[in-house]
This record gives structure tokens, sequence and C-alpha cells, in this order.
């Protein structure tokens, strides 16, 4: 269940904590109060959105929490791959936006965006207006069917997909092959000269830097040589340095012992002489060491040449180099044995070819039981939504090439009127009733999931009338056994609120923000009132909110009743 969304920062919301309860949580309000910020920043939260949408241009941060409460072993398990605590089951899903940049947080720990998203698909379903029109679409029946036997199919899918990746993988390679297979001489050719010059080469890993380094110092070994000669002079010379501390030394060693300071002073030079010395030692044993040899510097430069130009050709390093020596010997052993080689990739894509087919037969299995229980439950679930003459069903057929979700394609099949005939969904439904549709949908995925919560975005779209009283009875039927969160314009859906909000505009200090609110029993039959009455409320308007309430009260018991029986 989502106990709480905490939003700061987010269009005209400057910093709201929204409190949610069990059963079903309405949020109506005036067209342009808000509404769709709401929904907006729950959708950021879930990873699905952009902050840029909504933040203010004049702000620097946002934020938006969800606070869930869940006991689900799949949303625990999920928590526990994540290597995250799960907070005794209560789960915060937190993003943050400062200067640009945003940061996702799940329990306080700090996750990549993707990892966000695999948690909240587990903990909640949000459907928007848009996604109404994903049901024109016969990819999507197949996506739906999937969903509603993913019990049975278990990790079929990812075997098949996995299996069909490695076919084509192995089809291509077959394919270049054979089509290589004629110039094999001169490729075989090409490939021995280009290992020969590297091999030729006997390079080393981190030679280059060593000889560069050599390069370097050799290129400058004269004036090396002529500047350490001339120091060496100036140090150890008959009138260099050493030579003049060492009187100074006994000089000041002849006053030692009348002054403290004068004993300090002649301290320090008697060290100054030791590190002259020591350093004059190190100059010769250097100077002794070093060696410029013209011959030396012509050999480093041409070693240097050859390996940039392999470089050139071959890699950037020398490893990448070796690599690449290693890569065509491979090939060259390939042609070398080229009959061995395309059995072996023929064999590859027969085995791939086979494992692709028996997940693809198994999966097509599933999905041909699955879909006149699916179609069932549709159609028992849209007679609900004042569909009183439908019939459904799902008709599975083969692709004529395979594909990685396996070899069957589904379209959903419609009648709304007797003595019509079956056609296909996209060719009956209108917007209204694809609402209603995707309404029967989820209905029976959320049967099939018990996913925590259900959040739907104004699905009362295009519908009124008796048709708005029966998707209200539908929602209140879904709210008995789970969380849902509905924003809504009609009053018939609102009337069966467990939890009532009111989503409103007003202007502070010369800047309009938006705020929710929970609405008591009174306040809540005043909304109503605004609903059904529009700018005027009187006394038979509120009369009829009322009479709404408690018939709605009726309702939701008998749905109550229904679900506990069920």
């Amino acid at each position: 269940m989502l106990l709480g969304i905490h939003v700061k920062n987010m269009a005209l919301i400057r910093e709201e904590e929204v409190e949610l309860g069990p059963g079903l949580n309405i949020l109506t309000g005036e067209t342009g109060a808000g509404k769709s910020i709401l929904i907006g920043a729950v959708n950021v939260a879930l990873g699905n959105g952009n902050f840029r949408d909504f933040v203010p241009e004049n702000e620097n941060y946002a934020l938006v929490e969800l606070t869930f409460e869940t006991g689900r072993e799949t949303v625990l398990e999920k928590m526990r791959e994540l290597d995250i605590p799960d907070g005794d089951g209560l789960i915060t899903l937190s993003r943050r936006w400062q200067s640009g940049r945003s940061v996702n947080r799940i329990n306080g720990e700090t996750v990549s965006l993707a990892a966000l998203r695999q948690v909240a698909a587990e903990l909640i379903d949000i459907h928007g207006q848009s996604e109404n029109q994903s049901l024109l679409y016969p990819k999507n029946h197949l996506r739906i069917l999937d969903s509603f036997a993913h019990r049975g199919l278990g990790d079929l899918p990812d075997r098949c997909a996995g299996a069909f990746s490695e076919l084509k993988a192995a089809q291509k390679e077959l394919k270049e092959a054979l089509a290589a297979s004629g110039d094999r001489s001169r490729r075989a050719d090409l490939l021995a000269y280009e290992i020969g010059e590297i091999t030729d080469a006997a390079l080393k890993e981190g030679e280059d830097e060593e000889l560069e380094q050599r390069f370097r110092l050799l290129s400058s070994g004269q004036k090396i040589v002529e500047t350490l000669s001339a120091v060496r002079n100036l140090v150890s010379g008959d009138e260099g340095a050493g030579e003049q501390i060492g009187p100074a030394v006994r000089r000041m060693m002849d006053i030692g012992g009348l002054d403290e300071r004068i004993d300090s002073l002649s301290g320090e030079l008697s060290e100054i002489e030791q590190m002259l010395d020591d350093f004059a030692r190190g100059l010769a044993d250097y100077m002794d060491d070093f060696s410029y040899d013209e011959e030396e510097f012509a050999a480093v430069g041409e070693r240097l040449d050859l390996i940039n130009r392999l470089k050139a050709k071959y890699g950037r390093t020398i490893g990448d180099i070796l690599a690449y020596r290693d890569e065509r010997q491979a090939q060259l052993e390939q042609l070398e044995n080229y009959d061995a080689y395309v059995q072996g990739l023929e064999k590859k894509a027969q085995q791939a070819e086979k494992a692709y087919f028996a997940a693809a037969e198994k999966i097509t299995k599933i999905r041909r039981e699955a879909a006149p229980r699916l179609a069932a439950l549709m159609q028992e679930s849209m007679r609900d939504l004042n569909f009183p003459s439908v019939r459904f069903s799902i008709e599975i057929s083969a692709l004529e090439e395979p594909s990685a979700s396996g070899m069957d394609s589904a379209a959903f099949l419609i009648s709304l009127n007797e003595g019509v005939s079956l056609r296909p969904m996209q060719d009956v439904a209108s917007g209204g009733e694809l609402s209603r549709i995707m309404l029967a949908i989820k209905a029976v995925m959320a049967d099939q999931d018990q996913t925590d919560a259900l959040i739907f975005d104004e699905i009362d779209t295009g519908i009124s009338g008796r048709t708005a009283q029966k998707v209200s009875e539908k929602m209140a039927l879904i709210a008995a056994s789970r969380q849902v969160i509905c924003i809504t314009h009609l009053a018939q859906i609102a009337a069966m609120a467990d939890r009532h909000m009111l989503i409103e505009k007003t202007v502070e200090e010369g800047i309009t923000r938006t705020h929710i609110r929970p609405l008591d029993e009174q306040e809540s039959r005043e909304e109503l009132a605004r609903i059904l009455g529009g700018a005027e409320i009187t006394s038979t308007v509120l009369g009829s909110a009322a009479e709404m309430k408690t018939m709605a009260e009726k309702i939701k018991e008998t749905c109550r009743k229904k679900s506990r029986k069920e």
C-alpha cells in the first residue's frame, strides 16, 4: 500500500504531504487545479518522468518521495537482490533534483534509475489516459496475454529471447563465412603477412614507454654531460664549494663553546659540508653510470619508429597490437581449417535453433491455454462495466518469421452488440470504450498479480450516466481487496471514496500554489455537490450528494462481502 506522497518544488506545488489509506482514495478538484502535477510527480518518483518538465525556473532543488508498506515476498526478494534493507516492510522511493542533477534512493540507499524502476514496478501500477490507446496496437495484446500467463511462462521468454539472439548471431557468422569462401587464399595471405609483421617485431608490454623515456634522455645527452661536468667543477674543483667549506668549518670550531648560537651555526655548517660531500659522491656515481652513445640513440629512435608504425596500423598500445595479432591468428586458423570451422558454425546455429523452437513451442502452448481463460475473465469484467452484450476472444496466430518473443501474434477480438460478429478491437472500440476495456484489463491483471496499489488518472474519460455508475461499482470492487488511487471528474466515482482529497489552487503573495487536503464527511458531500451542480450549489444538489454517498456505502459493503468470499 502507498502510505504517502511527499512533493517539493514541482510546478505549482511548493511542498505537500499527501497521506493515503486503504481502499479507494479519490482526488477531485476544478479543472487546472493541479491534478496532472501530482500524477506527474508520482511518475517522476517511479522513474518514468523527468524533473525538468516540472521544476520551476527559479528553483534549483526538488524532491519527490513515495512511502510504501508491503509484505509481498516478490518485493522483499527484489530488495534483497539489490542489497537494500527492506525496513520491515516500509519502503521509501525517493528522487531528488539539485542544480540539474538527480539522485535516486530506496530506503536511503543510492541506487540507479533502473533499480528504482524495478522495485517500483513491483509496488504500484499507474494508468494514464494515454495508455488506453495502446490497446489499438496488436503487439500490446501479446504483451498483456504474456503478463496474464507469466506464472506459467516462468523464464521461458528470457530463454527464448536468448536463444533467438544466439541463433541470429550464428546465422550471421555462417553467412559471412560462406560469402568469404571464394576469397580464402587472398585473405589467408593478408592475415599471414600481418601476423608475421607483428611477430617479427618481438614487442613487449611497456617497452614503448621505456624507450620513449630513454630517447628523451639521450636526445639531451650532450647537454647533460656538459652541465654535470660544470656542476662537479663548482662543487668539487680546486676552487669549488667543497674546497672552501672545509676551512670555514675549522674556523667555526676554533670559537666553539663560547656561545650557544655560535655552536648552533657551527653545527649547521658541518651538516652543509656533509650534504655537499654526499651530493658530490652522488653526482660522480651518476656521471660514471651515464653514457651517451650516438649508435644507441639511433637504435632507440629506429625502434620507436617501428612501434609507432605498428600502432598506426594495428592499435593504440602494444597490448592492442598483440591482441590484434592473436585475433588474426585465430582467423587464419579458421581459414586453414575452413571446413571444420563452417561445420562448427552450422552446428552452433542448429543448437540455437533447437533451443529457440523448444522454448517457443512451449510458450505457444501456454499462450493458447491462457488465452481463453483471459478472454473469459475479460468478458465478465467488461460486463460489469456496462457492456451487457459483449463477446471477447483472443486469437493466436503464427508469425511468418520467428521473433525474440516467440512464434505467435495475438489479437483481441470484440463484439459490443448482439448479432455483430467479432472484429479486431482497433476497428470497433471508441475512446470511452477503450477506457472501460483498459479498466477491465487492469481489474483482471490486479487479481492475478495482487499489485499493492493501483493509480487511475481520469479513468472516467468519455463516460457518463449508467456507464459511469458501473465504472464506479467496478472501482469499489477492486478497492475492496487492494488500494486504489483515482483522479476523477465524476460524482459517481467520487462518492465511492474511502478517503476523499481535494486538489485546489490558491494565490499566496501573488504566487499561485496547488494544495492537497483531506475532506471530512461534510466537505466530501459538498465537493460531490460541486461536481454535480457546478457553480450554484442548492439544497437539492446537496441532498443528491448525500443520497449518492449513502447508496455508495451500501454498494461498497456488498463489494467487501463479495471480495471476502472470493
